[in-house]
């Protein structure tokens, strides 16, 4: 099992988002909301390293030893907002779903 450390992870929706976006690639992840940065731990082979990275950056969640620069920092960040609305209409839908 790997944690790492994950920056712009806010709260639930953006919790919901990486589970749901990483989940076939990578497995199941566990977000940690209780620790700051927060954490995502998760079983993955070393060659998948890489594309986890890039995935997370494109989500707008780096890797907090991830050595970004002002542009893509305040590019993650804008992509968080969007990664963290996304987590939370599903978390909605999905409770939406649940209760019907």
């Amino acid at each position: 099992m790997k944690t790492l450390q994950v920056e712009n992870v806010k709260c639930g929706g953006c919790a919901s988002t990486l589970r749901s976006k990483l989940k076939e690639k990578f497995g199941e992840i566990q977000v940690n909301l209780d620790v700051h940065p927060r954490e995502i731990s998760f079983e993955i082979e070393d060659s998948k390293m890489d594309a986890l990275k890039t995935a997370l950056r494109g989500l707008g969640y780096p890797l907090s030893t991830d050595q970004l620069d002002l542009v893509q920092s305040a590019t993650t960040k804008a992509k968080s907002f969007v990664s963290c609305a996304v987590g939370k209409v599903d978390n909605i839908t999905s409770s939406k779903a649940k209760n019907d």
